[in-house]
């Protein structure tokens, strides 16, 4: 070892192992970095980082040895030959192209060790060559066991440098640029102290230092070119990777449809603005948002209809949010959002937030030549009013949400204790109501209609009833909603539409039978073939059908709505607008369509006759009737006083109460009102139950 420490002191030029040590170092930690690279990549891109780094490793071998050379006191005169020096520095490359092809490739726990051995004897192959090029005007020998050492040194640190790269850990490619680093001096320096020479001075014959030393410089220069120029490679390939995993980091947490942060970017801030009001002692809001008819925009117009309001949708968040003042709000589910909302001491704040997020959600939307309203439902719930915890907050708000989604008035709610469990109760119901048509517990009611002035029976309206087995009777106000929400309605309204037809074909008089459609219903795309297999299977004449629906239906996609409404009567089906005078009853909607029947709802007539305000309302829509050449009928009629105000106005048909409760068909033909000329074969509403769509679900 002192002898090694002696050959670099006495005769070596120091400035110049100085400047060798430094390229050695610095190539070292490029030739560990771009080969970490490569191992990383795949094919060409992995070929690519193959080459740099053995070019790297090449020249910070090669032009350590040559400058250290240069900078070598042989004490006679010397020169070099330039092919074998350039074949030198292809060994180099070349050898440790091969050595770092193998590490990398992981064929086996020692090839990583087995590849840097093989850069270990590229290292001492080009500088064994490089020797053979040094021409020095004198004996020269060489001391066997430094020669055999600095061989065995190259090769062992080598092996070691590429064994601790391929090693787990943050600190390996340093220790491997490290171990290279020493086992390229120890390779040079050893196998320098072997180099013996016996000057042979001849006249004439000497040496030009300094011009040798310019050389050492220049050759320097080039090679921290070179190795700068993998530096950048490997920087510049930095940044850009740095830059795609910036994207696919946004990508990760947000929307790409509407750019809106997303459910994993949502937890994260959720969790960071609850530590912020904990730490505050201020109140976090939490807003869960549910898009109202968003199936039936699918449904309906087709998934580019549905992304189409989703983007737009998007870019009306963004841009009405205040993100200074920590307003943010994510798309967290199909047609789900989140918003979070820091609230200060009163409730203003956050009634203006849902008023621009109301605003946004509820302006109608331009797509292919239609206007498209989409809605929203908002359920908000405060923390740490009414939670501690992520989850519960989350859950309460949701709570809130469906508890808006559920109430025709409001589409804001807030949080209140006790929503729990009426929602609990609520889905209970709903996974009982699944169960209810298999076990028949479904049944029809039917209430008559007659002519005011005659008293003569023109048909019955079917009304669906529920007898819950733990619960007895459960009223359809409560429970079609909860059908609507879970889309049972649509097994639910073809058995009821079937039954009802089955048994009117048992009915002697040929009375007409009154369905219900829900807008839910109204909007399934087979309603038409629907009810054509109806007709057909029941043998009922499409005349004595008649499809009720409400104004509402119409309103989710009026275009389509009025075709499968001309598909329908196309069939001989009578239509009726139920209900109207309430929701979006308008003037425009029975000039687009020929109705067969105007139903006034029942609310107008829970005041007393004589109001005037009923009296005017009920004129108009008779006038209306009248003009338009429809026949009208009254619900909901109680007394006789409502009865004989109706008649004064010319009202053609009625229903009610005084005229008739809703009772089973086995009641009504015990009164004598329908007689079954064919008694039905099977228990009333079990007809063709096989082919309902409900043993899916």
């Amino acid at each position: 070892m002192m002898t090694v420490i002696g050959c670099i002191v006495e005769y070596h030029n120091p400035w110049l192992v100085l400047l060798a040590a430094s390229l050695c170092i610095t190539g070292s930690w490029v030739t560990a970095r771009l080969f970490q690279r490569s191992t990383t990549t795949a094919g060409g891109q992995r070929y690519g980082w193959l080459f740099m780094t053995a070019l790297a490793a090449g020249v910070a071998i090669w032009c350590t040895h040559f400058i250290a050379m240069l900078g070598y006191n042989a004490g006679a005169p010397i020169s070099l030959d330039p092919i074998l020096t350039v074949v030198s520095l292809l060994i180099a490359v070349f050898g440790s192209t091969i050595g770092f092809s193998l590490a990398g490739s992981r064929w086996a726990a020692f090839t990583p060790a087995v590849g840097g051995a093989l850069v270990g004897l590229s290292i001492a192959a080009m500088h064994y060559s490089g020797m053979i090029a040094y021409r020095v005007q004198g004996i020269v020998s060489w001391d066997v066991p430094y020669l055999v050492a600095s061989v065995i040194l190259s090769v062992s640190l080598s092996a070691l440098a590429l064994h601790l790269a391929m090693r787990p850990g943050p600190q390996a490619t340093n220790i491997m640029a490290g171990v290279l680093a020493l086992a390229i001096v120890a390779l040079h320096f050893t196998g320098m102290t072997a180099f013996r020479v016996e000057p042979l001075l001849l006249d004439g014959s000497l040496s030009n230092q300094e011009a040798l030393h310019t050389l050492a410089i220049a050759i320097a220069a080039m090679s921290f070119v070179i190795v700068a120029a993998g530096l950048v490679s490997y920087l510049i390939d930095d940044s850009a990777r740095a830059d795609s995993m910036e994207r696919l980091r946004r990508l990760a947490l947000n929307d790409t449809l509407t750019g809106l942060p997303n459910r994993a970017n949502f937890n994260e801030r959720i969790d960071l603005e609850m530590a912020l009001a904990r730490e505050r002692k201020s109140r976090l809001a939490l807003v869960g948002i549910d898009l109202n008819r968003f199936k039936e925009i699918n449904d309906l117009r087709g998934h580019n209809a549905g992304d189409e309001v989703l983007r737009v949708l998007g870019y009306r968040i963004k841009g009405l949010l205040r993100e200074s003042e920590g307003e943010f709000v994510a798309r967290t589910g199909g047609d789900e959002f989140s918003a979070l909302y820091r609230m200060g001491d009163d409730n203003t704040g956050i009634s203006d937030f849902l008023v621009r997020l109301e605003a946004a959600l509820f302006q109608p939307i331009e797509f292919d030549g239609a206007e498209i309203v989409p809605g929203a439902s908002f359920g908000v719930s405060v923390f740490p009013d009414d939670a501690s915890d992520r989850e519960t907050v989350i859950n309460n708000a949701d709570l809130a949400m469906y508890r808006a989604k559920a109430d025709p008035v409001r589409h804001v709610c807030f949080y209140e204790v006790g929503m729990d469990e009426k929602i609990r109760a609520r889905r209970l119901l709903a996974a009982d109501l699944r169960r209810a048509l298999e076990y028949n517990e479904l049944s029809l009611h039917y209430q008559v209609q007659t002519v005011i002035a005659t008293g003569e029976i023109t048909g019955y309206e079917a009304l669906l009833r529920w007898e819950h087995p733990q619960l007895g009777p459960i009223g359809p106000t409560e429970f079609i909603p909860i059908a609507e929400e879970n889309g049972l309605i649509l097994p639910i309204g073809e058995w009821v539409l079937r039954t009802a037809c089955a048994e009117a074909t048992t009915w002697e008089q040929p009375y007409k039978v009154a369905v219900n459609l829900s807008a839910v219903q109204f909007v399934h795309a087979d309603l038409p073939r629907i009810v054509t297999e109806v007709l057909v299977q029941t043998g009922l004449s499409p005349e004595r059908l008649e499809l009720e629906l409400t104004e509402s239906a119409i309103f989710v996609d009026r275009e389509r709505a009025l075709h499968m409404l001309r598909q329908i009567k196309g069939l001989g089906v009578s239509v009726a607008l139920d209900d109207f005078g309430t929701g979006y009853s308008s003037l425009d909607t029975l000039r687009a369509f020929p109705f067969d029947k105007i139903k006034i709802d029942r609310s107008f007539f829970s005041s007393t006759a004589a109001n005037p305000q009923t009296t005017a309302i009920i004129q108009a829509v008779l006038a209306l009737g009248k003009t338009f050449g429809i026949p009208v009928l009254a619900e909901g009629i109680e007394t006789y006083d409502q009865l004989s105000m109706l008649s004064a106005e010319g009202c053609e048909e009625a229903q009610g109460f005084l005229l008739g409760r809703p009772a089973a068909l086995a009641d009504i033909v015990s009164t004598g009102q329908i007689v079954l000329t064919n008694p039905y074969s099977r228990e009333p509403g079990a007809g063709s139950r096989e082919k309902l769509p409900h043993q899916s679900h």
